[in-house]
């Protein structure tokens, strides 16, 4: 052998004996002091891992993220609240705003206001004129509690200086155990007026037109005569009075009287009424004649 081949020999065999056995490794540390970067524990696939940096980046970034969601949702309520209360406060002044416009014009465009006392000679205004008013509207309902049901009555009308238009709806429900929808009759009167006295203190009229009852069955259409009044007996306090009657084909009398409290142009009103009609279309049980009535109108 040549001695290059021996020199090369004996190198390799004693790095051979000089290098330090060499462990495996299979997820165990060396006993010995290692300054290496330590290996993390095997954990099973899908739990969670103690103290993994991004991790705790990911929670913190998802726990801020939820804090300002729920500060923003915090404060969209807040909002809406605000907004909402906001809105009732305007509905509410509006509505007071209404109320109180209605019940300073009914308060002020009554007929029926005194003249001014500390100028007695002054000329009246349109509104001290009362019954003499050169165009007026009314409206009215009265309940009269019949013996064996109810009676409820809407009027309305308006007067020029003389001539004017009536409009009234009775209906007459049958009460009494037993009573069905067929125990009701409605009567209706379409007048014409004319007022051959008109003062202020006073308004007579004299009424012709026609009148209808609707019966089970059967329509009837008769003429009608009438006449009304209305006076001031003492300030705003008038006495109502009016007769209607009806010859055929069926019989009807109908008279009232009452008295009205004006209020501007409100009114109270209450009396006594005196009711007949013929005993084929009165409704069942129901006892007609003298009742009391009372209700609430309008003068303007």
């Amino acid at each position: 052998m040549s001695l290059p081949k021996v020199v090369l020999g004996g190198g390799l065999l004693a790095s051979l004996l000089a290098a330090p056995q060499a462990e495996a490794r299979f997820g165990k540390r060396s006993d010995s002091h290692e300054t290496s970067k330590p290996v993390h524990e095997a954990t099973a696939i899908g739990s969670d891992r103690d103290g993994d940096p991004k991790k705790d980046d990911e929670n913190k970034n998802r726990s801020s993220k939820t804090t300002t969601v729920s500060s923003t949702d915090d404060r969209f309520e807040f909002n809406s609240s605000a907004s909402s209360d906001v809105g009732a406060a305007l509905v509410g002044a509006l509505i007071e705003l209404m109320f109180r416009g209605m019940g300073e014009a009914i308060g002020s465009l009554g007929t029926h206001h005194g003249q001014d006392i500390n100028n007695p000679d002054a000329p009246p205004e349109r509104n001290s004129l009362r019954h003499a008013v050169p165009f007026s509207f009314r409206a009215g309902l009265l309940v009269s509690p019949l013996r064996g049901g109810t009676g409820l009555d809407f009027d309305a009308g308006w007067d020029a200086r003389q001539f004017g238009v009536d409009l009234r709806v009775s209906r007459l429900v049958g009460t009494w155990e037993g009573a069905t929808s067929r125990d009701a009759r409605t009567l209706g009167q379409m007048h014409v007026t004319y007022s051959p006295l008109v003062r202020e203190e006073l308004r007579l009229r004299v009424e012709a037109g026609v009148a209808t009852l609707d019966a089970p069955g059967a329509l009837y259409v008769a003429p009608s005569l009438g006449a009304s009044v209305d006076a001031c007996l003492l300030g705003p306090l008038d006495v109502e009075g009016r007769l209607q009657m009806t010859p055929g084909p069926y019989q009807q009398l109908d008279a009232r009287a009452g008295l009205a409290l004006h209020l501007g142009g409100f009114m109270l009103r209450g009396g006594v009424r005196y009711l007949l009609l013929d005993s084929e279309v009165t409704p069942l049980g129901l006892a007609l004649g003298f009742t009391p009535e009372f209700g609430l109108g309008f003068v303007f």
